[in-house]
């Protein structure tokens, strides 16, 4: 059988080495290359969709020795919470390449780095064993640290340190509880799906493996109070390293949360579940009060995403208390439609305000107004968006939130409170429309251009699947 798991993960490297290996300083060309190499990836992620995953466990599992003196293993492999988000992966990198085609500023080093972060992102969702898992979950660290420190506005530099040295710190404590995972098991092995089926820890050891895990993907997902870099880190970044973060990077928090600390020590997690579902409570309308105070709509946005990561806490942490198994999986199935339906909306609302932004060099909603009468794709675009972002039926976010919400309803009926956070979104979206493209048109805008192909290529397919989720989300 074709390894069509390892041709994914291994395609943007192999892309990656080819424009280095041409040496190329031909904007275009590093451009086509990535293209491309996006594209096929894509199709690699869809053969994957096509395979399907089996009724248990892990299906398309691909593995050799890698270092069998230690029981380390190349081991990649997909089930039904890491396959679509390969699937959204491979698609807003693919958006991404399209859309900075225009970036002429040492293309290829840009190319070079966006592919690299793509293995490296694929590869934290598909591997199997938990020296690997780290290996790529470190990797995506540099790639996106130097996107945003070469390619990103005014105070990148700043951003990127704090992002680098949040995340990096971070991600320490997730070391320390794999090496308690491989001390703990029987023989002694990093193989993930082994210390998911028999948990190797138990008691305290297993509660000191959950607190290093929750320091490692709390400050991933990100959520309060460990959110700070997130606002700095979105704004300065690239509007496709914006997309990347949002749509995929803050996913490896909540994925780790489900893999590691959910499947991996279950009884630890059971047992400080209340706690976790305090903090997804209070992230997740802290998000939305702190996005209601902003005037930039790039950091408004970006505090959406905390609001928006919270009900991904929320849904898993419900699920962790959840005694009856139609609940618990109706709260699993929400937090991970919730990362999917996050990655497609606020991809889409970073690419516009990105947009936006390459015409007016502003991103503050007072120097806009009545911005529809230039621009109608570009702002209808942005209502779709940012209703599906608040949470109306019939767009992505809803029928996600509607499990979260339900769950939560019958688990922790107080936790439910949570769902004033839907009301300050729509209440601050509302404003940011009626503020940026309605009401009297400045002079100075009068000339904006409306989107053009290659813009509508970016976008449109996040618009499209938009609609798609909501109103069929288990298509």
């Amino acid at each position: 059988m074709v390894p069509i798991v390892t041709l994914t993960l291994f395609a943007p490297l192999a892309g990656a080495v080819l424009v280095l290996a041409l040496g190329t300083r031909s904007a275009r060309r590093a451009h086509a290359i990535g293209i491309v190499t996006t594209a096929l990836t894509l199709l690699g992620a869809l053969s994957m969709w096509w395979r399907g995953i089996g009724a248990g466990g892990f299906s398309q599992v691909e593995q050799f020795a890698w270092i069998p003196s230690i029981g380390v293993a190349y081991r990649v492999g997909v089930d039904g919470i890491s396959l679509p988000l390969v699937l959204l992966t491979a698609l807003l990198f693919f958006l991404a390449a399209v859309y900075s085609a225009r970036i002429e500023a040492r293309a290829p080093a840009y190319v070079i780095l966006t592919l690299l972060l793509e293995t490296a992102s694929i590869g934290t969702f598909t591997a199997l064993d938990g020296l690997l898992f780290y290996v790529f979950f470190e990797i995506s660290l540099v790639s996106m640290y130097f996107m945003i420190a070469g390619w990103g506005h005014e105070d990148r530099q700043r951003a990127a340190l704090m992002f680098f040295l949040y995340t990096l710190l971070g991600s320490l404590p997730l070391l320390l509880a794999i090496l308690g995972f491989y001390l703990g098991s029987t023989p002694h092995t990093f193989d993930m799906r082994a210390w998911i089926a028999h948990p190797p820890l138990s008691g305290t050891a297993a509660t000191l493996a959950l607190i290093a895990m929750l320091i490692t993907f709390a400050v991933k997902i990100p959520i309060f109070p460990v959110h700070t870099w997130l606002p700095a880190a979105h704004v300065e970044a690239p509007t496709a390293g914006s997309v990347i973060l949002a749509g995929v990077m803050l996913k490896f928090g909540t994925y780790g949360l489900v893999r590691f600390a959910l499947q991996m020590t279950p009884a630890a997690f059971r047992s400080a579940g209340v706690v976790i579902l305090i903090l997804g409570v209070v992230s997740a309308l802290y998000g939305a009060f702190a996005a209601l105070a902003q005037t930039d709509l790039k950091r408004l946005v970006a505090y959406t995403s905390v609001n928006h990561m919270g009900y991904v806490v929320v849904g898993v942490a419900v699920a962790a208390l959840a005694s009856d198994p139609a609940v618990r999986a109706m709260a699993l199935d929400g937090a991970v439609l919730q990362m999917v339906s996050h990655g497609l909306v606020t991809g889409a609302l970073f690419l516009l305000v990105g947009m936006l932004q390459d015409r007016t060099h502003t991103r503050e909603m007072a120097d806009f107004g009545g911005l529809l009468q230039v621009i109608p794709g570009l702002g209808w675009a942005f209502v779709l968006v940012a209703f599906a972002s608040l949470g109306l039926p019939g767009l992505a976010h809803f029928p996600a939130e509607f499990q979260i919400f339900l769950a939560t309803l019958q688990v922790a009926p107080a936790a439910v409170v949570v769902v004033l956070g839907i009301a300050v979104v729509a209440a601050l979206y509302l404003r940011a429309i009626g503020r940026t493209f309605f009401g009297a048109l400045p002079a100075r805008w009068t000339a904006m251009p409306d989107l053009d192909v290659r813009e509508w290529l970016a976008v449109a397919p996040l618009l499209v699947l938009t609609i798609v989720v909501g109103v069929a989300p288990c298509a």
